[in-house]
């Protein structure tokens, strides 16, 4: 739907407040299919294929794949949240697609840079790869998350 469409329709009462609830909520449902959707190809990727680490390596395998799984079941819940956020906003002709590309973008983004920085160097939950030097890699992930990050804010600046 064409944004000419939502500003006739939060035009009806006099404001926009219909068309600024289109906006957040396309923008975070794109957020959190981007989340959940990093969260897989993370998790798909590097503790399934390539088995360099798991969501927690601070102990036991076993203790590990069950970290795994729940973040397997999280990422699940939020790729779910986001389509029936999206799927909603696309019945009632309220979404706006580019700030949904724009919010999964971020979201990807977001969870890359979070693990990067947060789970990976300050909770030190996992390394990306026991390797030394582990630098490469670190910068790396974090450059592919600043690329998604700038990219979801340079759509967002756009819509």
């Amino acid at each position: 739907m064409c944004c000419s469409n939502y500003l006739e329709a939060a035009m009806i009462d006099n404001t926009m407040t219909g068309y600024r609830f289109a906006r957040m909520r396309s923008t975070w449902g794109g957020v959190l299919v981007g989340i959940g959707m990093m969260a897989a190809v993370d998790e798909i990727v590097f503790h399934q294929l390539l088995a360099w680490h798991h969501f927690y390596d601070g102990s036991t395998t076993d203790v590990g794949l069950m970290a795994d799984g729940l973040l397997h079941a999280t990422e699940i819940i939020a790729i779910a949240a986001g389509f029936i956020m999206l799927l909603k906003l696309k019945h009632s002709q309220l979404l706006i697609k580019r700030r949904a590309v724009a919010g999964f973008f971020l979201g990807a983004g977001g969870f890359q840079l979070f693990d990067g920085i947060v789970n990976h160097k300050i909770l030190r939950l996992h390394q990306i790869r026991y390797v030394d030097p582990i630098l490469p890699y670190d910068i790396a992930w974090n450059v592919a998350a600043l690329i998604l990050l700038f990219t979801g804010i340079y759509l967002i600046r756009r819509t």
